[in-house]
């Protein structure tokens, strides 16, 4: 299933025991996915990389929550790393979370637990005719 995002603002949807809404930044460009959290004190809800197999947390300020989704947007592993670390490569992984470390845990996601992404739409105006 090939997803295709543009960097923006969304819906993380956590299939756990009861589904649980997330407010997502997506940040599928390259420019958006090299930034990622870099020099942020909090993150509100989380962020999605996309593509991306691996992370590192290098000139972060906070332990963050990494959760690796396969190419189904299922939950492979979830692992929180501290500042200035490397994150393994995930063979099966093809989009990554990122959150405030704790976070993932309250809300129910996993390994094994399926998500979905809701991005906003652009709202454009018509075009006069």
């Amino acid at each position: 299933m090939g997803r295709r995002w543009r960097d923006g603002r969304g819906r993380l949807i956590v299939h756990g025991a009861a589904p649980v809404a997330v407010p997502l930044e997506l940040a599928t460009s390259y420019r958006a996915r090299t930034k990622g959290l870099l020099g942020r004190d909090a993150v509100d809800g989380a962020i999605l990389l996309s593509p991306a197999g691996s992370v590192h947390t290098f000139r972060m300020r906070i332990p963050i929550d990494v959760a690796y989704l396969d190419r189904d947007l299922r939950v492979l592993t979830v692992v929180t790393m501290h500042p200035n670390r490397l994150g393994l490569p995930r063979p099966r992984s093809r989009h990554v979370l990122e959150a405030e470390a704790g976070a993932m845990a309250g809300w129910g996601l996993r390994a094994g637990v399926l998500v979905t992404v809701e991005a906003e739409q652009e709202h454009r105006a018509p075009l006069p005719t």
